[in-house]
C-alpha cells in the first residue's frame, strides 16, 4: 500500500499528470523527434534552417498525428521564440490581430521573435489568410502553417510564395514501436511504475495505429 501511494504521489507531482499521455510526452528536441527523417535528416532542408534558424514561414502539411505540432514547438524552442497558436477553426482576424500587435511590442522592448502556429490554416478563409501577409513579409511574426490538406489547393498564393512547403508523412511501424518504447521509459509517461507491454501487443499497437502517433500513445 505504501509502495502504491508513492507511486500515485509522483504521478501527481509531474505537470500535467492528468493530460493525455500524447500531450505529456511530446518532444521536447529534434533528438526526441521521432520519425520524418527525409525532412529532419542530417543534411536535409528543413533541419538546415530550423538548425541555422533562417527561414521566415513554414507550412506543415500532413495526415493527423504526424507531429505538426510537437515540430512546431521545438522550432519555437530553438529560435528562441514565443510560441502562439491560433485555431483556424475559432480564431477571428481579431485574435490574429491581437496577436501580432503583442508580437511586435514584444519585438521592439526586446527584440524577441514570435512563431505564430496556425492550426488547420487551411480553415482559415481568404481574407484570414491575407490578413497574416503584412507581417510575415516584414519579418513582425513567423508562420508555421499546419493543414491536413495539399496547401497547393487551400493556402493562399501569396502566402504560399513567401512559405516553405514541407510533407509530414505517417510515422512507419519500426517509428511506431520506438516511440512505445520510449513512452514506458520516460518519467512523464507512467512515473513510479513497472510497466511491462508484450512484443505481440506492442506489435499489434503498430499496425493499427497507421502511423498516427497520438493515437498509439492515447
Amino acid at each position: 500500500s505504501e509502495g502504491t501511494d508513492t507511486a500515485t504521489s509522483a504521478r501527481e507531482d509531474l505537470p500535467g499528470a492528468d493530460m493525455p499521455l500524447a500531450a505529456r510526452l511530446r518532444p521536447r528536441s529534434l533528438s526526441e523527434y521521432i520519425g520524418q527523417e527525409h525532412l529532419l535528416g542530417a543534411g536535409c532542408l528543413l533541419r538546415r534552417a530550423i538548425e541555422s534558424d533562417r527561414f521566415s514561414s513554414i507550412i506543415l502539411y500532413g495526415p493527423p498525428g504526424t507531429g505538426k505540432t510537437s515540430l512546431s514547438e521545438i522550432i519555437a524552442n530553438l529560435s528562441g521564440s514565443v510560441f502562439v497558436r491560433l485555431s483556424g477553426v475559432t480564431s477571428s482576424v481579431a485574435d490574429i490581430r491581437r496577436e501580432i500587435a503583442a508580437a511586435v511590442a514584444r519585438r521592439r522592448a526586446g527584440g524577441r521573435k514570435t512563431i505564430l502556429f496556425v492550426d488547420e490554416i487551411h480553415r482559415f478563409n481568404r481574407s484570414q489568410q491575407d490578413s497574416l501577409l503584412p507581417d510575415v513579409e516584414n519579418g513582425n511574426v513567423r508562420l508555421v502553417g499546419a493543414t491536413t490538406f495539399n496547401p497547393q489547393f487551400h493556402v493562399v498564393s501569396a502566402l504560399l510564395s513567401r512559405s516553405l512547403v514541407f510533407e509530414l508523412r505517417p510515422l512507419a511501424e519500426s517509428e511506431v514501436r520506438r516511440l512505445i518504447a520510449n513512452a514506458l521509459a520516460d518519467e512523464r509517461g507512467f512515473a513510479g511504475r513497472n510497466i511491462e507491454l508484450a512484443d505481440e501487443a506492442a506489435a499489434f499497437l503498430a499496425a493499427v495505429c497507421e502511423g498516427d502517433a497520438r493515437r498509439t500513445l492515447n
